[in-house]
């Protein structure tokens, strides 16, 4: 038996379904969705959480234009075949019209405008055979042409025309064929996440109003409209008067199981191509997101660490989700910190969880007003996870998985090392103290460091974990003023945590770094010193021609840490 492809990219259902990759069957949405009889849903979920596959398969399923057989064979099978009334009525029946705006980047609303207009354009291009039909009037005609004019290879729709666009297009489609639209509209919400981002977001806010107001609120020619993001933006500010909108985020009961993908899934995944072993491993990095009531894991995750593993079985987990975006809100989060925040950060980090009130409608200008709107953000793009919501409303969050509490300390990391560029007074003191070999300005500064930065608590997690968040905070204050540190403890590669070399001093430096259990600062010191000797770490530096080498032994425990020389 050939395996199936993984399909890593793939957004399009047909191209899926007619590729032979593998599919977990989410056509149960479409009947949850006609059984529902929503006019508008807006469905919020993180990124990578199959959002843009879902539209594509409701536009394979609907649309009127697909061929009869074909459209048979692509659902042939799967979850909605069984429910024969809903295909009867509703396969193949409507007109659609799909719309996807996450590739709309524009570096000001200029840019941004042409890429709508393309958008939308094309689109409308799709249905050029209306110009033919005299059941469409001549002003409808003057309508669509308006849509699809092209000057210089790009549409050149005015204002008036583009805040009309969708509303225009549906009723001149419904006209045609003489049967009600269903609007489909991907990721809806780019354009004000990069328009905020660009410095233009009063003007997108007003166009994205415009266009969707015009296109929803009571429109006939509309059977339904579903839009996807990653947050509902203030209703006040882009869904104004829309009273028919029933919005379904990562909070609500309803939908839970068609975005993300469930245990039994990954399990049947996991059995299919023979890596069932792998389970604990990828429930511990990639699960732990909770929609609704149910546990749910990345799909983006679980395909691309299923699709390394095929090459190599012992392959380790990686942050793939984590590396599709910019993670500019934790940088946000941690460089605004106060103490509360920080103290927070410091509980997630260590396997706790906060309470705190979430606020499920925002704006993009709102985000970062306060560090409480940016703990909202966190939970509805998925850094964060909910445990429970309390009768007061707050809500407990944690860190769902490994990889998000890898992605949280990484931005840690590379916070310490920017400010320390910037504001290297610290970090160049603390290396030449312990050049010079002067444990006790070296532990006041690192102490000093420690009470005034997030740090780790001693909760729920595993003593490796708590010494690797040390040493990269000592790491990031270290390799911010010079190369000559070189680190092993990622590599294991059986020597010291960290080795420093000053060849115009002839001098390296060893450090091993403990994290001092029940408050034992001065015994872990002591055993960091004679690990150092017990495994003749010194060689290394001898190799590379240093004449003094001064061996630390540090301690850490909360934001406190001992300093020994030998």
């Amino acid at each position: 038996m050939n395996t199936k492809t993984l399909p890593i990219g793939v957004d399009s259902f047909e191209k899926l379904i007619d590729g032979d990759y593998y599919y977990i069957d989410k056509t149960g949405l479409i009947a949850e969705l006609v059984e529902s009889r929503y006019e508008v849903t807006l469905f919020t979920r993180p990124r990578r959480f199959g959002k843009s596959l879902n539209m594509s398969m409701l536009k394979s399923f609907f649309n009127i234009d697909q061929n009869k057989e074909k459209q048979k064979a692509l659902f042939k099978d799967l979850k909605i075949s069984q429910y024969q009334d809903i295909c009867n009525a509703y396969m193949g029946q409507y007109p659609v019209v799909s719309i996807t705006l996450k590739d709309v980047t524009g570096n000001n609303i200029s840019e941004a405008k042409t890429q709508i207009k393309a958008v939308i354009g094309k689109e409308a291009l799709r249905y050029k055979f209306v110009l033919d039909d005299r059941a469409v009037t001549d002003e409808d005609k003057a309508l669509y042409r308006a849509l699809i004019e092209i000057s210089d290879g790009e549409f050149v729709m005015d204002d008036s025309v583009l805040r009309n666009s969708l509303m225009n297009l549906t009723h001149i489609i419904e006209k045609y064929y003489d049967q009600k639209v269903i609007l489909l509209i991907d990721e809806y919400d780019v354009p004000l996440d990069k328009a905020h981002n660009g410095g233009y977001y009063d003007e997108m806010a007003s166009l994205v109003r415009d266009i969707l107001s015009a296109a929803l609120k009571s429109n006939d020619s509309i059977k339904f409209s579903v839009l996807t993001g990653c947050l509902r933006i203030a209703k006040e500010s882009i869904f104004t008067g829309l009273n028919n909108l029933r919005v379904q985020s990562i909070s609500d009961v309803g939908f839970s199981e068609w975005f993300g993908f469930s245990e039994s899934e990954v399990s049947e995944i996991l059995d299919y191509y023979g890596i069932r072993d792998k389970n604990d491993i990828i429930r511990e990095w990639y699960d732990g997101y909770k929609f609704g009531n149910m546990s749910v894991y990345c799909p983006w995750d679980v395909i691309n660490y299923i699709q390394t593993l095929r090459t190599d079985k012992n392959a380790l987990p990686e942050l793939y989700w984590a590396n599709t975006s910019s993670n500019d809100l934790l940088l946000n989060l941690i460089s605004g910190a106060d103490d509360q925040t920080k103290h927070d950060i410091e509980s997630l980090l260590s396997g706790d969880s906060i309470s705190k009130y979430i606020h499920t409608e925002l704006t993009y200008r709102e985000i970062n007003e306060s560090i409480d709107n940016i703990w909202s953000v966190l939970y509805m793009t998925g850094y964060l996870t909910q445990v429970v919501r309390m009768e007061n409303g707050q809500y407990e969050l944690k860190i769902p998985n490994r990889e998000i509490y890898l992605l949280l300390k990484n931005n840690i990391y590379d916070f310490v090392k920017r400010e320390n560029k910037e504001k290297s007074d610290d970090a160049y003191h603390l290396f030449d103290a312990l050049i010079e070999g002067n444990d006790k300005e070296a532990e006041r500064i690192f102490s000093d460091y420690l009470i005034n930065h997030i740090s780790i608590r001693d909760i729920n997690v595993k003593k490796e974990m708590k010494e690797n968040f040390y040493h990269g905070y000592l790491l990031g204050l270290l390799s911010a003023v010079t190369r000559a540190v070189v680190s092993n403890r990622e590599s294991g590669d059986g020597f010291a945590d960290i080795l420093i070399k000053a060849p115009e001093k002839r001098v390296g430096v060893i450090i091993e770094l403990k994290y001092a259990e029940n408050e034992k600062l001065d015994q872990f010191c002591d055993e960091a010193l004679r690990q150092i000797e017990n495994r003749d770490y010194e060689q290394t530096l001898y190799d590379a021609g240093m004449d003094t080498i001064i061996s630390y032994g540090i301690a850490c425990y909360k934001k406190r840490c001992r300093i020994k020389k030998k």
